[in-house]
């Protein structure tokens, strides 16, 4: 009987037969496996070998035809740019024409001589009646602003320094007429009282200002405060002021005529963007006085290029006639180029090392907010590069009641004093507030000196994103100023009022974060039609449209308490910029926002160029953010790109991603929602020296005849739009 048989085993001759049957077959597949991975790694071999030789055919052909592509654009440009400047030119002579041919009696601002004389025969005119003084303060207004508008075309320095000097001579007087104003209503108090509080309350509401005036006619110890209800501003006053012959007055302007008053921050931006996207000249800070604009002006003789070795040879390219940025294509020929690997979405260690030589020790790329209160020695001066005053400023006094009239047999008895108003001392300058000898002294001083309240309703005019802050102005250091001095702030944000202390009468202003709408979440600009296009940005808190027609802009947004005066409105760039911003909306940026702002950090030079060549396609090709655009690097740019000829919204699947560079430009294969990234060129494309030429390839014939049609304009429009929001570096 077999071994089988017996007991089920196999004998050793059997087992060592299916051992080696085992063993042979393991040895076939291990060969087969070999012969297939030799196969394989043939194949990719050969495959890498034609991609190979298929780039170098492709940046050889790129080479070839650089120059000329990057000529093409740029007189493409210099045309566009000489278009603008002869129309700009044009206008400003037919505005000064249609100025001069008015011949209504106000003086040119600009004249030193008649605007001087204009304002020595003011100052000493004794005018008293109310309505004219308040219609030549409108004029002066009016005047105000014809030079911000000049002052905007960046003239000669001598010019700058004599507008400004202009401006603030002609603010001071519209104050002190305003004061003037006030002083001749309060001698009329008794004459003005209420019957039913026995004291004078009154409001002056007009287009630039609203003035509300009370006078305590009655000392009434029970006084507690009054509320202007038709203006919505209220005080409520301490016992010994209640009992005193005192006026209080609140003037409320519509406009801040002090924060250019304000010494600026010393700050030095980072960024050489603002630089770059204004023609490689010098900003000036909303702040500067007269004689400090004047001072730099003369010290610095030639501006030295802020960008080091290369940078400085590529903008010494730049035509004469154009600041444009596209001769950094050529000026960065000589540079390696950065090659990119796939990487993973999810690794952020390993998307930063994407690009060779990109973020290798230069710093990190996003900026940490400043705290004002630590760069300011005082601690508590406003840093004006990031907060700005919204609604207007409130000039909150107390006066010495003047005296008022008497009557006597018929007869008007009144004092007559030249002081003019004079300030009402609270609290008593022999009894500091602060004092820094004693704790129980000043305790004791607070008891005696009680605060006063103030309530305000937030202005119609202005959106608030965040709760307002509250700041005084510091007439002895000319700052604006968040402190003790202003105590137990109350905001109801569904009635907008708010509520608050001050140890002393302040002249105050309600501030907020000039960044707080920043960074962006997302943005597209897509075209509507011809010299038609749509950019839409979702900010951190609010999201706005804005419509580009031609060389005018309109204001959209769906936010409820958006004022409705900028809504609808059509308006140049520079207009709506200085609208949107004063009316508290956050979308524009300025050489110092990087530094308040955590951003994508891109290079200056590269983002003009691409935000240059989108304004020439905008006509008919739609632009919207990636989010890879913020995990290649600092010498490239991602985004999404789709040509457009309807006024419908783009199909998602219709996006095809494009990456952008100081050399090249490309489209690639992935897509938005690819889950690595690779700088693998999309099938049956090309590489280009630039993005104009690189969407030639797949414009349409109809597109391509909408882009050629485009006028100047309207590309200058969205250019100056697109520089003015940065969203391919605040998103």
């Amino acid at each position: 009987m077999s071994a089988k048989k017996k007991g089920g085993k196999l004998s050793k001759a059997e087992r060592d037969k299916l051992q080696r049957e085992e063993d042979e077959r393991k040895q076939k597949e291990e060969e087969e496996a070999r012969l297939v991975a030799e196969q394989e790694e043939q194949e990719k071999r050969e495959r890498q070998r034609q991609e190979q030789e298929e780039q170098e055919r492709l940046e050889l052909k790129d080479k070839e035809r650089r120059e000329d592509e990057l000529n093409e654009l740029r007189h493409l440009l210099e045309e566009n740019h000489t278009a603008v400047t002869k129309w700009e030119a044009e206008s400003r002579e037919k505005a000064k024409w249609e100025r001069y041919m008015r011949c209504d009696g106000t003086p040119d601002p600009s004249v030193l001589q008649e605007i001087n004389t204009f304002i020595a025969l003011w100052r000493e005119d004794r005018e008293t009646q109310g309505q004219k003084i308040m219609q030549q303060c409108d004029l002066a207004l009016q005047l105000i602003d014809e030079l911000e508008g000049l002052l905007a075309d960046q003239p000669e320095p001598k010019e700058v320094l004599q507008y400004k000097e202009t401006m603030v001579s002609l603010q001071e007087l519209v104050h002190t007429k305003y004061n003037l104003i006030t002083e001749d209503l309060l001698k009329l108090a008794n004459t003005k009282s209420d019957i039913e509080t026995g004291n004078m309350q009154m409001v002056v509401q007009e287009k630039n200002i609203t003035l509300c005036l009370w006078a305590n006619l009655n000392k009434n110890p029970r006084f507690k405060g009054f509320d202007f209800q038709e203006v919505q501003l209220g005080f409520k006053l301490p016992k010994q002021l209640a009992v005193s012959d005192v006026a209080v007055c609140i003037l409320h302007t519509h406009f801040d005529h002090l924060s250019h008053l304000s010494r600026p921050t010393a700050l030095c931006s980072r960024s050489s963007f603002a630089s770059v996207a204004a023609g490689d000249q010098e900003p000036q800070g909303p702040a500067d006085t007269p004689a400090a604009a004047l001072e730099r002006e003369g010290e610095g003789g030639g501006r030295e290029s802020a960008l080091p070795g290369e940078e400085a040879e590529v903008l010494s390219l730049k035509s004469e006639g154009r600041k444009s940025a596209i001769s950094i294509q050529s000026g960065k020929d000589d540079r390696k180029s950065a090659p990119l690997k796939p990487v993973d979405g999810n690794d952020p260690e390993e998307i930063n090392t994407m690009v060779e030589g990109v973020d290798s020790g230069e710093g990190d790329s996003s900026a940490p907010a400043v705290d004002p209160a630590n760069d300011s020695p005082a601690g508590s001066v406003v840093d004006l590069h990031q907060f700005t005053s919204l609604g207007g400023v409130f000039y909150f006094d107390v006066f010495h009641l003047p005296p008022q009239a008497h009557s006597l047999c018929g007869w008007e008895i009144r004092q007559l004093l030249d002081t003019g108003l004079q300030v009402f001392p609270y609290p008593s300058e022999q009894t500091p507030l602060h004092s820094s000898t004693s704790g129980r002294l000043d305790e004791s001083i607070a008891l005696s000196c009680p605060p006063v309240e103030v309530s305000v309703t937030l202005p119609d005019s202005v959106i608030f994103l965040e709760d307002p802050q509250v700041a005084r102005w510091d007439p002895t250091d000319q700052h604006w100023k968040i402190d003790d001095c202003i105590s137990e702030v109350l905001y109801d944000e569904s009635t907008r009022s708010l509520s608050f202390s001050m140890d002393a009468f302040y002249t105050f202003t309600l501030m907020q974060d000039l960044y707080a709408n920043m960074p962006f979440q997302d943005w597209e600009l897509r075209p509507l039609g011809q010299d038609l296009a749509l950019l839409s940005i979702t900010g951190a808190l609010i999201e706005v449209s804005i419509t580009i027609k031609g060389n005018q802009c309109m204001l959209q947004t769906e936010d409820e308490n958006t004022p409705t005066h900028i809504l609808g409105q059509w308006m140049s760039v520079s207009a709506l910029q200085k609208a949107v911003t004063s009316a508290g909306i956050c979308i524009f940026t300025n050489e110092h926002s990087d530094k308040y702002v955590s951003v994508n950090a891109k290079d200056p030079l590269i983002e003009h160029t691409v935000y240059e060549q989108m304004a020439l396609v905008s006509s008919a090709v739609a632009f919207s953010w990636s989010r890879w655009n913020s995990r290649c690097g600092q010498e490239h740019l991602v985004l999404q790109v789709c040509e457009q000829l309807g006024a419908e919204p783009v199909k998602l699947d219709a996006w095809s991603l494009y990456l952008l560079g100081a050399q090249r430009s490309q489209r690639l294969a992935m897509s938005e929602y690819s889950v690595t990234f690779s700088p693998q060129l999309a099938p049956h494309t090309e590489f280009h020296s630039t993005f104009l030429h690189m969407m030639g390839d797949s414009l349409s014939a109809v597109a391509a005849e909408r882009v050629r049609a485009s006028h100047h304009l309207y590309v200058e429009t969205v250019q100056r739009l697109l520089c003015a929001t940065r969203v391919l570096t605040y998103t």
